[in-house]
């Protein structure tokens, strides 16, 4: 069995400039359920898989609330998500408590690279596992950060992490431009059809999906379960309106070839 030379220690350099325990923590957080956010000037919507590892099982929370202005969204780890969600918690309430504001979400995201990135430059710890979508609003306005286990951050319009992620950014990628100007309700029908890209024809309900919201004038929430399906199946129906009239408009012009052929051949 090949074996990897550079891969037994987290600060060892492969000849390549790699570091492959910081890789492999990487390729963890793409095995996790997927997780999409998006983001209008004044609203960020989160939504994630939450399916359960048995049917004897309940499935694990995915989506955290970190203050009223901030919740994170992860994939990978579930474990490692639950202790640096715990993290963040501690720094909102410390800011809080000493200035008496709330605390940036750039300067939260910052504090967590940071902790991130000394996961890979110390030989007796192992890099988080774990891929945090971080959503809030601030006096700057909304935001979208990914942070990743490297100790890399990246502000977004819109993005997917997990499983089968790919599949939700292509759609984002469409539809991106218009995000801005998006309502709350219009976000929650794009996280909600991202979410449903990365199924891969399995069917979208409320019970395997959560769904959160924060934005101006609205604390950070998840969204009830009710309310999620309403919104389902109002993407269902569109869905079946288009395809009917997909099928009308294909069947017109063959109805119009059968009668020309129908119509009787002219004397010469």
């Amino acid at each position: 069995m090949f074996r990897n030379q550079y891969d037994t220690d987290v600060t060892t350099w492969s000849p390549a400039g790699r570091l492959f325990q910081v890789e492999y923590a990487m390729e963890a957080v793409k095995q996790g359920a997927a997780a999409v956010g998006l983001r209008s000037t004044s609203h960020v919507v989160l939504a994630t898989v939450n399916k359960a590892a048995s049917d004897l099982s309940s499935h694990q929370r995915k989506v955290f609330k970190i203050d009223d202005h901030i919740g994170v969204a992860i994939a990978g780890l579930t474990a490692d998500g639950r202790v640096l969600s715990r993290y963040l918690r501690n720094e909102c309430i410390n800011h809080s408590f000493v200035y008496e504001s709330p605390l940036p979400v750039s300067r939260l995201v910052v504090r967590l690279a940071d902790k991130a990135q000394v996961c890979t430059q110390r030989s007796w710890k192992r890099p988080f596992g774990v891929g945090l979508l971080v959503a809030g609003l601030d006096e700057t306005g909304a935001h979208l950060y990914y942070n990743c286990p490297s100790g890399n951050y990246f502000e977004y319009q819109a993005f997917a992490i997990g499983s089968r992620s790919q599949a939700a950014k292509t759609f984002m990628e469409r539809r991106f431009e218009a995000f801005n100007g998006y309502s709350r309700d219009e976000l929650i029908k794009d996280a909600l059809f991202a979410i449903k890209e990365t199924l891969q024809g399995e069917k979208l309900t409320s019970s395997i999906c959560t769904v959160a919201v924060v934005g101006i004038d609205e604390p950070f929430h998840m969204l009830d379960q009710k309310i999620i399906q309403e919104v389902i199946d109002s993407i269902e129906i569109k869905e079946d309106d288009a395809a009917a009239a997909t099928a009308a408009a294909d069947q017109a012009p063959m109805q119009e070839e059968d009668k020309s052929s129908e119509a009787a051949p002219m004397d010469i």
